[in-house]
């Protein structure tokens, strides 16, 4: 989008306070993985990546590796329409069977609305040591849940990459 995501406007609200709205209830802490020192405005725990340039695996990798808790979840920063019930769902999935829970949408497996063992911190950083960057190659590789949401909640799951796709979410509230 040209733009940190976070911070698009959906509702007269950034994407990021949408989000924390959906889960301040439902977890104990909250890290934000951004070099962008505007999240400080937010007054929450905002780290830095600790490899940087190295997408998403990096991200969750920082993030996991600053978590305190053993069940961690994960979201990336463009799913403004995410509600409590799908962020229920995820940590309720969650056991010692799994490493990873993420969910699946049209087919299409979501490792950044997951949660997430802190003991996956030593095989992602094992990952990004050996120049892997794929989040999802890595994410294969551990014991990890797919869940199919039902359609219901796909919506709720919906990621906002593109201006495109913005403005067809503002189209959509007009109608």
């Amino acid at each position: 989008m040209g733009t940190d995501k976070g911070f698009a406007m959906y509702n007269n609200q950034p994407f990021v306070v949408h989000i924390i709205k959906a889960i301040q209830d439902v977890v104990s802490d909250i890290i934000i993985v951004s070099n962008n020192t505007d999240y400080d405005k937010l007054n929450l725990k905002r780290v830095d990546d600790i490899i940087s340039n190295a997408g998403p695996l990096a991200g969750v990798y920082t993030g996991l590796y600053h978590s305190k808790t053993e069940d961690n979840l994960v979201l990336s920063c463009d799913l403004p329409l995410l509600k409590k019930e799908l962020v229920t769902l995820l940590i309720n999935e969650i056991s010692t069977a799994y490493d990873i829970v993420q969910v699946s949408v049209q087919g299409n497996p979501n490792p950044l609305l997951a949660m997430y063992k802190k003991h996956c911190v030593s095989p992602f950083l094992a990952a990004l040591k050996s120049e892997e960057r794929r989040l999802q190659t890595v994410v294969n590789q551990q014991k990890t849940k797919t869940i199919k949401l039902k359609p219901s909640l796909e919506k709720y799951a919906q990621n906002i990459n593109t201006s495109h796709q913005l403005n067809q979410l503002y189209n959509a509230i007009e109608d």
